[in-house]
């Protein structure tokens, strides 16, 4: 059977009880977009025991921060507000120290906020993955307005018709 793509990272954040949720490519494929994607991209909850929970699983799997910024920075909301503000950052990237293609990106705008975003759980390989729901991630993808954003949008509208459409037959059949 074929390994799921970060499968190691979903369990390992399960075991550290991280409060996390999917976003971006690999959240719009796990709704049923068919398309490629290398990174994952995650919203945490920015509490400093979550933040502590997920820097401690990352490590453990070999990944490490691209800056050397530890996690008692990352955990400062005022630091982070810096990076937004003077160095335009979105996401806080991290690499495998052995499998460099291997990238989880982590946003640390404060505008993207893992409480408010709505989450549905996706059941993959026999685990249970949290992902933003559709309406969130076409909102977080029309913010970076890039063309494979624009594309997402369009398929993640067509499967929120087909879902609407299978929805109202199940209804009818009652």
């Amino acid at each position: 059977m074929a390994k799921l793509f970060y499968e190691d990272v979903f369990k390992k954040l399960k075991q550290k009880k991280v409060r996390y949720c999917v976003a971006g490519g690999v959240a719009a494929v796990l709704h049923g977009v068919m398309r490629m994607t290398i990174d994952l991209d995650l919203i945490i909850d920015m509490s400093p025991e979550n933040i502590d929970r997920f820097f401690e699983a990352l490590s453990e799997l070999g990944y490490r921060s691209k800056v050397p910024v530890s996690a008692e920075d990352f955990k400062n909301p005022t630091k982070r507000r810096t990076w937004v503000k003077e160095k335009n950052m979105k996401v806080f990237s991290f690499f495998h120290l052995k499998d460099h293609l291997k990238l989880i990106d982590v946003f640390v705008d404060e505008e993207v906020d893992y409480n408010k975003i709505a989450k549905e759980i996706v059941k993959a390989k026999r685990i249970n993955v949290p992902i933003a729901a559709i309406a969130d991630l076409k909102k977080l993808k029309l913010k970076a307005a890039r063309p494979v954003d624009f594309a997402d949008i369009n398929a993640l509208e067509v499967i929120e018709d087909v879902k609407k459409e299978k929805h109202a037959k199940s209804k009818s059949k009652k």
